[in-house]
Protein backbone atom coordinates (compact mmCIF):
# COMPACT_ATOMS: atom_id res chain seq x y z
CA UNK A 1 0.00 0.00 0.00
CA UNK A 2 0.91 3.90 -0.54
CA UNK A 3 0.84 6.58 1.14
CA UNK A 4 0.08 9.67 -0.60
CA UNK A 5 2.28 12.84 0.28
CA UNK A 6 2.83 16.79 -0.28
CA UNK A 7 6.20 17.84 -0.03
CA UNK A 8 6.70 21.94 -0.21
CA UNK A 9 10.24 23.20 -0.18
CA UNK A 10 12.76 24.85 -2.06
CA UNK A 11 15.07 24.33 -5.28
CA UNK A 12 18.09 23.77 -3.77
CA UNK A 13 18.70 20.56 -3.01
CA UNK A 14 15.55 18.85 -4.15
CA UNK A 15 17.00 16.36 -6.09
CA UNK A 16 17.96 14.68 -3.20
CA UNK A 17 14.63 14.01 -2.25
CA UNK A 18 13.31 12.51 -6.00
CA UNK A 19 16.46 9.98 -5.55
CA UNK A 20 14.93 9.01 -1.85
CA UNK A 21 11.37 8.62 -3.48
CA UNK A 22 13.01 6.27 -6.47
CA UNK A 23 15.18 4.70 -3.83
CA UNK A 24 12.08 3.83 -1.73
CA UNK A 25 10.09 2.16 -4.72
CA UNK A 26 7.94 5.61 -4.24
CA UNK A 27 6.38 7.76 -7.43
CA UNK A 28 6.14 11.74 -8.59
CA UNK A 29 2.73 12.31 -8.94
CA UNK A 30 3.13 16.37 -9.73
CA UNK A 31 5.88 18.65 -9.60
CA UNK A 32 5.47 22.29 -9.58
CA UNK A 33 8.10 24.82 -9.34
CA UNK A 34 7.35 28.79 -8.78
CA UNK A 35 10.55 31.10 -8.68
CA UNK A 36 12.21 29.29 -5.47
CA UNK A 37 9.19 27.17 -4.40
CA UNK A 38 8.55 23.61 -5.20
CA UNK A 39 5.39 21.27 -4.77
CA UNK A 40 5.81 17.46 -5.01
CA UNK A 41 2.72 15.29 -4.87
CA UNK A 42 4.42 11.87 -3.86
CA UNK A 43 3.19 8.10 -3.67
CA UNK A 44 5.56 5.80 -1.16
CA UNK A 45 4.99 2.87 0.62
CA UNK A 46 3.00 3.59 3.84
CA UNK A 47 6.01 1.78 5.90
CA UNK A 48 8.82 4.46 4.56
CA UNK A 49 6.87 7.36 5.68
CA UNK A 50 8.91 8.48 8.09
CA UNK A 51 12.34 8.62 6.07
CA UNK A 52 10.46 11.12 4.02
CA UNK A 53 9.60 13.10 6.87
CA UNK A 54 12.98 13.26 7.66
CA UNK A 55 14.59 13.72 4.91
CA UNK A 56 12.09 16.82 3.93
CA UNK A 57 13.29 18.19 7.75
CA UNK A 58 17.05 18.19 6.91
CA UNK A 59 15.74 19.79 3.65
CA UNK A 60 14.14 22.63 5.54
CA UNK A 61 11.00 21.51 3.85
CA UNK A 62 7.13 20.67 4.86
CA UNK A 63 5.16 17.34 4.40
CA UNK A 64 1.72 16.23 4.98
CA UNK A 65 -0.93 13.45 4.27
CA UNK A 66 -2.32 14.20 0.51
CA UNK A 67 -5.90 12.54 0.90
CA UNK A 68 -6.87 13.33 -2.59
CA UNK A 69 -3.63 12.74 -4.66
CA UNK A 70 -4.04 10.51 -7.56
CA UNK A 71 -8.03 11.64 -8.28
CA UNK A 72 -8.71 13.67 -10.97
CA UNK A 73 -11.84 16.36 -9.65
CA UNK A 74 -14.39 17.89 -11.83
CA UNK A 75 -15.57 21.53 -10.66
CA UNK A 76 -19.16 21.77 -12.67
CA UNK A 77 -20.57 25.23 -12.55
CA UNK A 78 -23.77 25.57 -14.39
CA UNK A 79 -22.57 28.37 -17.00
CA UNK A 80 -19.37 30.28 -17.98
CA UNK A 81 -21.02 33.24 -17.33
CA UNK A 82 -19.85 35.17 -13.93
CA UNK A 83 -23.11 34.59 -12.07
CA UNK A 84 -21.88 31.05 -11.38
CA UNK A 85 -18.41 30.22 -12.64
CA UNK A 86 -15.85 33.28 -10.64
CA UNK A 87 -15.54 33.23 -7.00
CA UNK A 88 -16.74 30.29 -4.99
CA UNK A 89 -16.01 27.67 -7.36
CA UNK A 90 -12.89 28.79 -8.22
CA UNK A 91 -11.73 28.62 -4.47
CA UNK A 92 -13.62 25.56 -4.38
CA UNK A 93 -11.12 24.49 -7.38
CA UNK A 94 -8.41 26.26 -5.37
CA UNK A 95 -8.91 24.33 -2.02
CA UNK A 96 -9.21 20.91 -3.29
CA UNK A 97 -5.37 21.33 -4.98
CA UNK A 98 -3.93 22.11 -1.46
CA UNK A 99 -4.95 18.66 -0.97
CA UNK A 100 -3.96 16.65 -3.57
CA UNK A 101 -6.51 16.57 -6.32
CA UNK A 102 -5.91 17.38 -9.68
CA UNK A 103 -9.48 19.22 -10.57
CA UNK A 104 -10.90 20.60 -14.04
CA UNK A 105 -12.44 23.34 -14.41
CA UNK A 106 -16.20 22.42 -16.19
CA UNK A 107 -18.54 25.30 -17.28
CA UNK A 108 -21.83 24.24 -18.75
CA UNK A 109 -23.04 25.42 -22.32
CA UNK A 110 -26.56 25.84 -21.39
CA UNK A 111 -26.88 25.96 -17.69
CA UNK A 112 -28.12 29.30 -16.56
CA UNK A 113 -31.74 29.52 -15.25
CA UNK A 114 -33.99 27.12 -12.60
CA UNK A 115 -36.58 26.38 -16.04
CA UNK A 116 -34.21 26.31 -18.87
CA UNK A 117 -30.62 24.25 -17.70
CA UNK A 118 -29.53 21.53 -19.83
CA UNK A 119 -26.84 19.91 -20.15
CA UNK A 120 -25.65 17.43 -23.47
CA UNK A 121 -24.39 13.60 -23.45
CA UNK A 122 -20.64 15.02 -24.36
CA UNK A 123 -20.80 17.08 -21.33
CA UNK A 124 -22.45 14.43 -18.75
CA UNK A 125 -19.84 11.84 -20.64
CA UNK A 126 -16.87 13.94 -20.10
CA UNK A 127 -17.80 14.82 -16.43
CA UNK A 128 -17.73 10.99 -15.91
CA UNK A 129 -14.26 10.47 -17.01
CA UNK A 130 -13.33 11.80 -13.61
CA UNK A 131 -13.62 10.42 -10.09
CA UNK A 132 -15.91 12.53 -8.73
CA UNK A 133 -17.67 15.70 -9.33
CA UNK A 134 -18.35 18.90 -7.82
CA UNK A 135 -21.37 20.70 -8.85
CA UNK A 136 -21.32 24.08 -7.33
CA UNK A 137 -24.89 25.89 -7.54
CA UNK A 138 -26.70 28.39 -6.02
CA UNK A 139 -27.82 30.48 -3.82
CA UNK A 140 -32.01 29.66 -3.75
CA UNK A 141 -33.23 25.91 -2.43
CA UNK A 142 -35.63 26.31 -5.30
CA UNK A 143 -32.77 26.73 -7.96
CA UNK A 144 -30.71 23.53 -6.87
CA UNK A 145 -33.40 21.35 -6.38
CA UNK A 146 -34.56 22.12 -9.76
CA UNK A 147 -31.23 21.12 -11.43
CA UNK A 148 -31.49 17.52 -10.33
CA UNK A 149 -31.48 16.77 -13.84
CA UNK A 150 -27.94 18.19 -14.63
CA UNK A 151 -26.49 15.49 -12.46
CA UNK A 152 -28.81 12.59 -11.90
CA UNK A 153 -27.65 9.81 -13.95
CA UNK A 154 -24.14 10.55 -14.03
CA UNK A 155 -22.69 7.31 -12.72
CA UNK A 156 -19.58 8.78 -10.62
CA UNK A 157 -20.12 10.37 -6.94
CA UNK A 158 -21.37 13.46 -6.88
CA UNK A 159 -21.05 16.12 -4.29
CA UNK A 160 -23.38 19.46 -4.72
CA UNK A 161 -22.58 22.59 -3.00
CA UNK A 162 -25.18 25.75 -2.71
CA UNK A 163 -26.19 27.88 0.09
CA UNK A 164 -28.82 26.92 1.95
CA UNK A 165 -29.65 23.55 3.99
CA UNK A 166 -30.44 20.96 2.69
CA UNK A 167 -30.91 17.24 2.98
CA UNK A 168 -29.23 15.25 0.56
CA UNK A 169 -32.58 13.29 -0.37
CA UNK A 170 -33.81 16.32 -2.13
CA UNK A 171 -31.13 15.72 -4.60
CA UNK A 172 -31.95 12.82 -6.76
CA UNK A 173 -28.58 11.52 -7.91
CA UNK A 174 -26.35 13.21 -5.51
CA UNK A 175 -24.15 10.95 -3.04
CA UNK A 176 -23.68 14.25 -0.50
CA UNK A 177 -24.35 17.80 -0.23
CA UNK A 178 -22.39 20.73 1.13
CA UNK A 179 -23.99 24.12 2.40
CA UNK A 180 -22.51 27.51 3.15
CA UNK A 181 -21.14 27.76 -0.22
CA UNK A 182 -23.55 29.74 -2.87
CA UNK A 183 -23.14 32.90 -5.25
CA UNK A 184 -20.62 34.95 -3.34
CA UNK A 185 -19.45 38.11 -5.32
CA UNK A 186 -15.94 37.60 -2.95
CA UNK A 187 -13.28 35.69 -2.39
CA UNK A 188 -14.18 32.73 0.65
CA UNK A 189 -12.01 34.14 3.12
CA UNK A 190 -14.08 34.29 6.00
CA UNK A 191 -14.25 31.94 8.85
CA UNK A 192 -17.89 30.62 8.00
CA UNK A 193 -16.58 29.92 4.12
CA UNK A 194 -13.27 27.97 5.37
CA UNK A 195 -15.15 26.07 7.80
CA UNK A 196 -17.56 25.09 4.65
CA UNK A 197 -14.65 24.20 2.54
CA UNK A 198 -13.18 22.09 5.29
CA UNK A 199 -16.81 20.26 5.45
CA UNK A 200 -16.55 19.48 1.39
CA UNK A 201 -12.85 18.53 1.67
CA UNK A 202 -14.39 15.98 4.65
CA UNK A 203 -17.12 14.97 2.57
CA UNK A 204 -15.03 14.42 -0.45
CA UNK A 205 -11.99 12.53 1.25
CA UNK A 206 -14.84 9.90 2.86
CA UNK A 207 -16.38 9.61 -0.24
CA UNK A 208 -12.86 8.45 -1.79
CA UNK A 209 -12.17 6.40 0.61
CA UNK A 210 -15.17 4.54 0.20
CA UNK A 211 -14.66 3.87 -3.26
CA UNK A 212 -10.82 2.97 -2.59
CA UNK A 213 -12.31 0.03 -0.25
CA UNK A 214 -14.77 -0.90 -2.91
CA UNK A 215 -12.08 -1.43 -5.04
CA UNK A 216 -9.66 -3.58 -2.89
CA UNK A 217 -12.58 -5.85 -3.18
CA UNK A 218 -11.34 -6.17 -6.70
CA UNK A 219 -8.96 -4.06 -7.60
CA UNK A 220 -6.84 -3.85 -11.13
CA UNK A 221 -3.91 -6.06 -11.64
CA UNK A 222 -1.43 -2.91 -11.33
CA UNK A 223 -2.14 0.62 -9.81
CA UNK A 224 -2.96 2.88 -11.61
CA UNK A 225 0.17 5.41 -10.39
CA UNK A 226 2.56 2.27 -11.63
CA UNK A 227 0.54 2.91 -14.90
CA UNK A 228 1.53 6.50 -14.88
CA UNK A 229 5.39 6.22 -14.30
CA UNK A 230 5.37 3.37 -17.05
CA UNK A 231 3.85 5.52 -19.49
CA UNK A 232 5.91 8.53 -18.90
CA UNK A 233 9.48 6.21 -19.18
CA UNK A 234 8.50 4.35 -22.00
CA UNK A 235 6.58 6.45 -24.72
CA UNK A 236 8.85 9.50 -25.88
CA UNK A 237 5.86 11.77 -27.10
CA UNK A 238 5.28 12.30 -23.22
CA UNK A 239 8.40 14.01 -23.04
CA UNK A 240 7.02 16.63 -25.93
CA UNK A 241 3.95 17.94 -24.01
CA UNK A 242 3.90 20.81 -22.11
CA UNK A 243 1.50 20.40 -19.81
CA UNK A 244 2.39 20.45 -16.13
CA UNK A 245 0.72 17.20 -15.45
CA UNK A 246 0.91 15.62 -18.99
CA UNK A 247 -0.15 11.93 -17.45
CA UNK A 248 -3.19 12.48 -15.11
CA UNK A 249 -3.54 9.39 -12.46
CA UNK A 250 -7.15 8.76 -11.42
CA UNK A 251 -8.29 5.68 -8.97
CA UNK A 252 -8.85 3.13 -11.71
CA UNK A 253 -6.88 4.34 -14.57
CA UNK A 254 -5.41 7.35 -15.90
CA UNK A 255 -5.51 10.06 -19.02
CA UNK A 256 -2.67 11.10 -21.66
CA UNK A 257 -2.55 13.98 -22.66
CA UNK A 258 -1.78 12.97 -26.05
CA UNK A 259 -4.21 12.71 -28.93
CA UNK A 260 -6.02 8.91 -29.21
CA UNK A 261 -5.42 8.73 -33.03
CA UNK A 262 -1.67 9.03 -33.11
CA UNK A 263 -1.16 7.87 -29.79
CA UNK A 264 -2.96 4.96 -28.25
CA UNK A 265 -0.88 1.96 -29.67
CA UNK A 266 1.77 3.24 -28.65
CA UNK A 267 -0.28 3.60 -25.43
CA UNK A 268 -1.21 -0.09 -25.12
CA UNK A 269 1.90 -1.42 -26.05
CA UNK A 270 3.45 0.04 -22.70
CA UNK A 271 4.60 -2.91 -20.53
CA UNK A 272 3.29 -3.11 -16.68
CA UNK A 273 4.83 -5.31 -14.49
CA UNK A 274 5.11 -7.87 -17.67
CA UNK A 275 1.70 -7.46 -18.53
CA UNK A 276 1.23 -5.71 -21.87
CA UNK A 277 -1.27 -2.11 -20.82
CA UNK A 278 -3.69 -3.31 -23.69
CA UNK A 279 -4.17 -6.42 -22.37
CA UNK A 280 -5.21 -5.27 -18.55
CA UNK A 281 -7.66 -1.99 -19.47
CA UNK A 282 -9.79 -0.49 -22.10
CA UNK A 283 -8.45 2.30 -23.75
CA UNK A 284 -10.14 5.05 -25.40
CA UNK A 285 -10.63 8.22 -26.91
CA UNK A 286 -11.63 10.96 -24.10
CA UNK A 287 -14.01 13.69 -24.56
CA UNK A 288 -11.37 16.43 -23.49
CA UNK A 289 -9.14 17.50 -26.05
CA UNK A 290 -9.21 14.16 -28.04
CA UNK A 291 -6.77 12.93 -25.18
CA UNK A 292 -6.05 9.10 -24.68
CA UNK A 293 -8.33 7.76 -21.34
CA UNK A 294 -6.86 4.68 -19.79
CA UNK A 295 -9.27 2.44 -17.66
CA UNK A 296 -7.62 -0.48 -15.51
CA UNK A 297 -10.10 -3.39 -15.41
CA UNK A 298 -10.76 -5.22 -12.29
CA UNK A 299 -8.84 -8.40 -11.69
CA UNK A 300 -11.61 -10.66 -12.14
CA UNK A 301 -12.64 -9.12 -15.64
CA UNK A 302 -9.08 -10.18 -16.67
CA UNK A 303 -8.61 -14.05 -14.93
Amino acid sequence: MYETLTYTGGIHKHEEMNELIEDLGGFILQETTSQMDLVLTLAVPIEDVKMVESKAKELLGKVKIAPMAGTEIAIVAPTLARQHLPHSACDISEYLRRYGAKDNMIGLARGAGKEISRISEDEKNLIAEHDLAVFALGSFRECITNKTHLFDDIDIPIVVTGAPDLDVSELPGADAYVGGLGRIPRRLKRGENIRALRKLVEVVEEILDNKRREMADDPPIVPSILVKTEIENQVPAIQEVYSPVPVVSQLDGVRVKLDYEKFHEDIADVVVSDYRLGDISEIKKSFMYDYTMVKLLPETSII
